[in-house]
């Protein structure tokens, strides 16, 4: 049975950082195209980034590049998101995603990822 576990997030400061994790069961990670991806209210869910499965070469959306950093350790099934610089639009609900598939991770469209964490909430506000 596939799994995905978010943890990490919470209130922080504009400025601030976090670290989000996604622990995952029931697949191999390194076969896996896997994501984060966020809902703020009213909005729809948005890629944020994501590692290929093949070569993890990785893909960021403009708005979080060089503030954001996406990594997987794949002998503890678990990946990750460090986010520095936060921003109060920052502020959503976080999820992490995958799917099985060697194309480059941001060739799929968000429906397509067929495996979702619960989601954990990150707020930016001072």
């Amino acid at each position: 049975q596939v799994q995905l576990v978010e943890s990490g997030g919470g209130l922080v400061q504009p400025g601030g950082s976090l670290r989000l994790s996604c622990a995952t069961s029931g697949f191999t990670l390194g076969y896996y195209a896997i994501g984060w991806f966020r809902q703020a209210p009213g909005k729809e869910r948005e890629g944020v980034s994501c590692i290929s499965s093949r070569d993890g070469s990785t893909y960021y959306a403009d708005s979080v590049k060089v503030r954001f950093t996406i990594s997987r350790d794949n002998a503890k099934n678990t990946m990750y998101l460090q986010m520095n610089s936060l921003k109060p639009e920052d502020t959503a609900v976080y999820y992490c995603a995958g799917r099985w598939g060697g194309r480059h991770c941001s060739d799929y469209e968000v429906h397509e990822y067929a495996y979702w964490g619960q989601g954990t909430q990150v707020t930016v506000s001072s």
